[in-house]
């Protein structure tokens, strides 16, 4: 038997709503999101990484020895998906820096009062900060034609 899922009939939220929305998820705490790479050779990778969101850049703890470390220090892009199936933040982003989760002690209290976790009193850890170029939010199909919020690092609201 095939059940229909009838469309939503809540009117689409505006761009400026969906921002709100989706810095506030972003900004929660203990928020985790689907971290997608690829290798040099374009072997896909995917894993569930706890994330952070300070000053306009998501951050992730990662090893630094670990696949997505090597993924994202080879440079191209990360995509990033957070949320419920009906409540989607993506987030394509590069890397602008790595640093010793061990060493920096600002970024890393941001990171555990966000996240909940400290990944400094673990060995070998990296803080990857990743500067997004585009941000897309939707919860039903009828946000997903508008659901650009930034477009080449620029907030379009």
């Amino acid at each position: 038997m095939t059940s229909q899922v009838e469309p939503s009939t809540v009117p689409a939220r505006d761009r400026a709503t969906r921002k709100d929305h989706a810095l506030s998820m972003l900004s929660q705490t203990a928020i985790d999101g689907w971290v997608a790479t690829t290798s040099g050779s374009a072997e896909p990778h995917l894993v569930p990484l706890s994330l952070t969101w300070i000053g306009q850049r998501v951050v992730i703890a990662v090893p630094v020895s670990s696949k997505t470390a090597r993924n994202i220090n080879d440079g191209p892009p990360v995509r990033i998906g957070t949320g419920a199936t009906r409540d989607v933040v993506m987030i394509d982003a590069v890397m602008e820096s790595q640093l010793s989760a061990e060493l920096d002690s600002a970024l890393r209290a941001s990171f555990r009062t966000q996240a909940g976790w400290d990944p400094g009193r673990e060995s070998g850890y990296v803080f990857l900060v990743l500067r997004p170029t585009r941000v897309q939010a939707w919860r039903e199909r009828n946000e997903i034609p508008d659901r650009d919020l930034m477009v080449d690092g620029y907030w379009l609201v």
